[in-house]
């Protein structure tokens, strides 16, 4: 099932968006004009990565400078060790749709959320 985010067009390039999922996904729109979408909550420590700094295709956690892979969601800097889940990108019509990964998410202690399907 394809979920939708917004307008292309109100996503400006070298920003993020952060989906109000349960675990939230943060969509990046690169410089280049790629879209990507990985869990939003930094593996570390739960803070928001759709707050980070995007450079090229990383992100870096506005907490502690984790960098994370925007293809791969591998982490690419400590502190984190974990890397969080990417989300399949479809943009058709000018719109930005997500079909969310099953695999489970990769949460630092304490912060809230739950698996895709559960309590679902």
């Amino acid at each position: 099932m394809l979920i939708p985010v917004c307008r292309l067009a109100d996503l400006p390039r070298g920003e993020a968006y952060r989906l109000e999922s349960d675990p939230p996904v943060a969509v990046f729109h690169t410089d280049d004009g790629e879209v990507f979408a990985i869990d939003d909550t930094c593996t570390h420590q739960d803070a928001s990565l759709a707050d980070g700094w995007l450079e090229g295709c990383e992100v870096e956690c506005p907490l502690h400078a984790s960098r994370f892979d925007l293809r791969t969601g591998s982490v690419d800097a400590p502190p984190a060790k974990l890397p969080v889940r990417t989300h399949q990108v479809v943009v058709e019509d000018g719109m930005i749709r997500l079909r969310l990964s099953d695999a489970a998410p990769n949460l630092p202690p304490g912060a809230a959320g739950r698996t895709v399907g559960e309590n679902a």
